[in-house]
C-alpha cells in the first residue's frame, strides 16, 4: 500500500495510483482528524470520495504517532493525549475514538489503537506497551460499527517471549484481520527479519496479515516468505524525494555526476511507461535545478517498481518459482 498519510500519496494523483496497478493504499487517522477533520470528511462523503480513490482504503490509528510525536503526547490507560503538531492544541485519543474517526472516514480496513514502542527501549517499556495493546484491542472491538472490519496488531519489541504472548492474545480476539507492529522503529535489520520470522506463522492462515511499515524489496521478498500478504511503506515515496531511485541494482543517488550525460534510464531492467521517456540526465537536472517534477518522476519511477515487485511474488508464487524471483531481487 502507497501511504497517503493526509489523504494524497506525495507528488501523485489517485489516476497514477490506479494506472500503476495499485489496489490499495494507507491514509492516517491521527492527521486527518487535525486536518480536515472527520466531520468534513464524513459530509462529503467518506474518504474515498473526499480523494477521488474507489479502491480500498486502511488507515493507520494514530499507534505509530503514539511513537513518532512521542514528545508532544501522554500516556494513560485511557488513551493517548496529544498536543496537535499544527497549533498545539489537546487531542485526547481513545480505542473508542480512534475507531469512531476512521468509521467517519469510510474506510474499508480499521486499525486497533496501540502503543508503538521505539527501538531501543527497554523490555519493561516493552512489556507494558503490549499489554497497554492488548486492553486497548478489546475496547477496540467493542466500539467497532456494524460491518466495520477492524484489524489487531501484535506487539513485543525483539522479545521472542512477549511475541509469542502478544500473537497469543491478539488471535484470540475477533479481528477480521493481523498486523505484526513495532517493527522498522529503528532496529537493524537483522533484528527486524527474525521477528517477522516469528510472529507471522503465529497469525491465522485464513485472515490478512499485515506487517506494518515495511519496507525495502528484499525485506518484503523475506515477509512474504515467511507469510506476510500485505504491506506499507514510506520508502518507495520519501526517497524519491531525496533523489533516490530503486533498481535491480540497488538503489542509486540519481544526483551522482555519473547520471549527468547518461541519454537513457538508469536502470535498462527497470523501465516503466509512466517514465520511460525521461532520461537519467534529465532527471538529475530536475532535481538539481529544484523543479517539482523532479520528484514526481522519481516517484512514479519507486511506485512502479515496487507494484512490479508485488505482482511478480504473487506470480512466483503461483508458478512456484521463488528462487528465481529472489535471485532476481538479490541486489535490489
Amino acid at each position: 500500500m502507497p501511504v497517503g498519510t493526509q489523504a494524497c500519496v506525495k507528488t501523485v494523483s489517485s489516476e497514477d495510483l490506479e494506472a500503476l496497478g495499485f489496489e490499495m493504499i494507507l491514509s492516517n487517522t491521527y492527521h486527518l482528524t487535525l486536518r480536515p477533520g472527520e466531520e468534513l470528511i464524513e459530509r462529503l462523503g467518506g474518504l474515498h470520495r473526499f480523494m477521488a480513490w474507489n479502491r480500498p482504503i486502511l488507515t493507520d490509528s494514530g499507534g505509530y504517532q503514539v511513537m513518532s510525536l512521542a514528545a508532544s503526547r501522554s500516556i494513560t490507560q485511557e488513551g493517548v493525549q496529544f498536543r496537535s503538531h499544527i497549533d498545539g492544541s489537546p487531542m485526547l485519543l481513545t480505542p473508542e475514538r480512534s475507531i469512531e474517526i476512521q468509521r467517519k472516514l469510510g474506510v474499508d480496513v480499521t486499525m486497533a489503537l496501540d502503543v508503538c514502542p521505539p527501538y531501543p527501549a527497554d523490555r519493561e517499556e516493552v512489556a507494558g506497551a503490549m499489554e497497554l495493546t492488548h486492553e486497548w484491542a478489546k475496547r477496540s472491538l467493542s466500539a467497532r460499527g456494524d460491518g466495520q472490519a477492524v484489524f489487531g496488531i501484535v506487539q513485543g519489541g525483539v522479545h521472542d517471549d512477549l511475541r509469542k504472548t502478544s500473537a497469543g492474545c491478539i488471535t484470540s480476539l475477533p479481528f477480521d484481520g493481523f498486523a505484526i507492529g513495532g517493527v522498522s522503529v529503528g532496529e537493524p535489520t537483522e533484528m527486524q527479519r527474525p521477528v517477522v520470522e516469528l510472529t507471522a506463522p503465529l497469525l491465522p492462515e485464513d485472515k490478512p496479515r499485515y506487517l506494518m511499515g515495511v519496507g525495502t524489496p528484499r525485506d518484503i521478498l523475506h515477509a512474504v516468505k515467511c507469510g506476510v500478504d500485505l504491506f506499507d511503506c514510506v520508502l518507495p515515496t520519501r526517497m524519491a524525494r531525496h533523489h533516490a531511485l530503486y533498481t535491480l541494482q540497488g538503489r542509486i543517488n540519481i544526483l551522482n555526476s555519473r547520471w549527468q550525460d547518461v541519454d537513457g534510464p538508469p536502470d535498462p531492467a527497470s523501465v516503466f511507461p509512466w517514465t520511460e521517456r525521461y532520461s537519467a540526465a534529465y532527471l538529475r537536472h530536475l532535481f538539481l535545478a529544484n523543479e517539482p517534477l523532479g520528484a514526481r518522476l522519481a516517484t512514479l519511477h519507486n511506485l512502479a517498481f515496487y507494484a512490479r515487485l508485488m505482482g511478480e511474488a504473487r506470480e512466483a508464487i503461483r508458478t512456484d518459482s521463488w528462487d528465481a524471483l529472489e535471485a532476481r531481487y538479490a541486489n535490489a
